[in-house]
């Protein structure tokens, strides 16, 4: 059975590059996901982690210590999502993949930021929160298929348009609901790399 509602709010006839920017802009004004893995004992655990970069497609940058539970939950199963959300606006993001755990210290150097300290501590030595600390782990998600949902109408609009809703038994337009799925994502890692290859 159909889902009304959500047909109302599917806007996928928009050019994959709409789509991209779109979800990049998301993404980036919300920055902490909910990071969510499967445990060893079969049920899902979620905790915040901020994106440290977001590249092509939609695959993301994590940093994590190496001695967490979640680098175990991983090596069980590495399927992952991480879901944003914009609570003054509503507006919601949910990246489904696969991680990739990395220790390249050429990246960590690229990649650090001074506050991994405030999350790793200072156990004194290397292990200082610095970024040759050895705990630093980088977590890759290679995005398998994204779904958001973008806000652009104004409230007084929404208002109305739920009201309308009501009256007329009408599921209302609240948003635009779009997907990307592994052939858009890889498409436009593609396209980024083809780009760059241009400008260097």
């Amino acid at each position: 059975m159909a889902d009304k509602t959500q047909d109302r709010n599917m806007d996928d006839e928009v050019p994959l590059e709409t789509k991209l920017d779109d979800l990049y802009a998301l993404i980036d004004g919300i920055e902490v996901a909910q990071f969510t893995t499967r445990r060893p004992d079969g049920h899902l655990v979620s905790r915040p982690m901020q994106v440290q970069r977001r590249t092509a497609g939609a695959d993301l940058w994590f940093m994590t210590n190496g001695e967490s539970h979640k680098l175990e939950e991983l090596a069980t199963d590495p399927h992952v999502n991480c879901a944003f959300y914009r609570d003054r606006t509503r507006e919601w993001v949910s990246v489904s993949g696969t991680a990739v755990i990395s220790r390249d210290k050429r990246l960590i150097h690229e990649l650090y930021q001074p506050d991994w300290r405030a999350w790793l501590g200072d156990e004194g030595g290397a292990r200082d929160g610095g970024p040759d600390d050895p705990r630093i782990t980088l977590v890759l998600i290679e995005a398998h298929s994204v779904i958001y949902s973008k806000k652009d109408r104004p409230a007084a609009l929404q208002l109305f348009s739920l009201a309308k809703g009501i009256v007329t038994g009408t599921p209302p337009k609240m948003s635009d609901t779009r997907t990307l799925d592994e052939g858009e994502l890889r498409q436009a890692v593609a396209v980024s790399g083809e780009k760059a290859s241009s400008e260097s």
